[in-house]
């Protein structure tokens, strides 16, 4: 009987098959070729080596013509979960009581918030829709959302102001992700209203933690918005980060890799 890999190695095949001539598969449909659930297409994409992407809900060859990346949250918080919630399980440890934490937008950060529960006062700063609502549920944490122009793909808003109101804050950490971490390039995201509050942030916190899985090293993308050496602390699943920034001559900040745990 086929194991898991193998049956995951065999629909990806078989997918990668119908694209051979060149187009786009719908999710829905590359669900119905295989006979899975459309779920199981995003776990074998994001578990396997493959040659196609998703791409706003359309499966792809990686070299497809004209294809440019498209940030998409819903396909954001089903890529690399398991390496998210371990990087999620070692921020904790960074954690204080009382903390104010400022949190950024996307999906690193999500499995971080129900564990917030556990202290017994916190202040969340956050720009993203998603972040408000998971921790306003919570009657330990106090939330100040920083509002402004929605912007729906990242579920986060955007505003000329929130430099200044991102500085009146007393911030003890910032927790910012990144879609991409290259040693000559820099840290950059998908979106450029981002920019402001992630620099704001950066510059006003005590502590700054960049919280990346490996799928971002070596990847640039649209907007710029710090150096690796504006953090003190990577939070990354790459074990081979610390090595990688000392032969680049990067003046590395301390690289925390979590432990994997074999069940």
């Amino acid at each position: 009987m086929p194991t898991t890999n193998a049956r995951s190695a065999q629909r990806l095949a078989k997918l990668q098959e119908a694209l051979a001539s060149g187009g786009t598969l719908h999710l829905r449909d590359a669900a119905e070729l295989c006979d899975v659930s459309e779920m199981t297409i995003r776990r074998d994409l994001t578990t396997q080596p493959t040659a196609m992407t998703l791409l706003g809900g359309r499966l792809v060859m990686a070299n497809y013509p004209g294809v440019t990346p498209i940030y998409d949250l819903t396909e954001q918080q089903a890529s690399h979960y398991q390496a998210k919630y371990r990087l999620c399980q070692r921020v904790l440890a960074f954690i204080e009581e009382g903390d104010t934490l400022f949190i950024d937008c996307g999906s690193t950060l999500i499995p971080l918030l129900s564990q917030l529960s556990h202290f017994r006062e916190l202040t969340v700063v956050t720009y993203a829709l998603n972040v408000a609502n998971a921790v306003s549920a919570l009657p330990n944490v106090r939330l100040v959302l920083l509002g402004g122009l929605f912007y729906a793909a990242s579920q986060s808003f955007g505003s000329d102001n929130m430099t200044a109101a991102i500085e009146r804050l007393g911030i003890n950490k910032a927790l910012i992700s990144a879609a991409g971490v290259d040693l000559e390039r820099g840290v950059s995201c998908f979106h450029f209203h981002e920019v402001t509050p992630k620099q704001a942030a950066i510059a006003t916190a005590m502590q700054r933690l960049l919280v990346v899985d490996a799928s971002k090293f070596g990847v640039v993308r649209p907007a710029y918005f710090a150096a690796l050496e504006d953090f003190d602390v990577v939070v990354t699943d790459e074990e081979g980060a610390p090595q990688l920034l000392k032969e680049n001559g990067c003046v590395a900040p301390e690289i925390v890799v979590p432990e994997i745990t074999v069940a």
